[in-house]
């Protein structure tokens, strides 16, 4: 399994960050990911409020990781 990894900080505290675990596919690889993955910022943004996506990469991981 292929996941999006983000690392947002709070806006009102650029000094509190976090990363967020996006799971992708199962068949998609760390290519497919990067070019896959910016469609999930938008909609990943305007569930988080008040953060802001300050990098993101494409990993390995497993479910229970998630």
């Amino acid at each position: 399994m292929i996941t999006i990894v983000i690392s947002a900080c709070l806006i009102a505290d650029p000094g509190t960050c976090k990363d967020y675990k996006i799971p992708l596919e199962a068949d998609i690889d760390e290519t497919k990911c990067a070019y896959f993955a910016p469609p999930h910022f938008g909609k990943w943004a305007d569930e988080h409020p008040g953060w802001k996506i300050i990098k993101w990469r494409c990993t390995p991981g497993a479910a229970k990781d998630i």
